[in-house]
């Protein structure tokens, strides 16, 4: 066993020691590949272009803002509506005891805080972006 690790770490060794040699060979040789490759045929064009990852609709700041604003929407309102259902059982739970309401009720509050965060960031980007685009097409 002990011959069998003693010939791993030489391997490892000699590995370790040429390694810099094919580095330094590849990247001599990379670029002369990839000049032949181009050379070789020079009427090939190659057109590249990036993908929009968000769809072709989306192009400018503002519809990008607008994309967000929605996306939040989307995942915002379903949470809302469950946090209001989960502060309804904590006021079904609490039963009278006062320090048990006390927590529902700040639960209600915060969650009603949350969905009038909600809808003010809905209303003001969309004010927002309303305004804009009456600017830009009264100019």
């Amino acid at each position: 066993m002990k011959n069998l690790k003693e010939k791993k770490y030489s391997i490892l060794s000699l590995f370790s020691k040429y390694s810099f040699v094919v580095v330094f060979m590849f990247s001599l040789l990379l670029p002369v590949v990839f000049i032949g490759a181009a050379t070789a045929s020079p009427g090939v064009n190659i057109d590249a272009k990036i993908q929009n990852p968000l769809g072709g609709g989306v192009d400018t700041i503002p519809k990008f803002i607008e994309a967000i604003i929605n996306i939040v929407l989307i995942v915002g309102i379903p949470i809302l509506v469950l946090a209001i259902i989960y502060a309804g059982f904590l006021f079904v739970k609490a039963q009278g005891n006062s320090g048990e309401l006390e927590i529902a009720k700040r639960t209600l509050l915060y969650t009603v805080i949350g969905g009038a965060l909600l809808l003010g960031a809905f209303v003001i980007a969309n004010a927002i972006g309303k305004t804009v685009e009456e600017i830009k097409s009264t100019t």
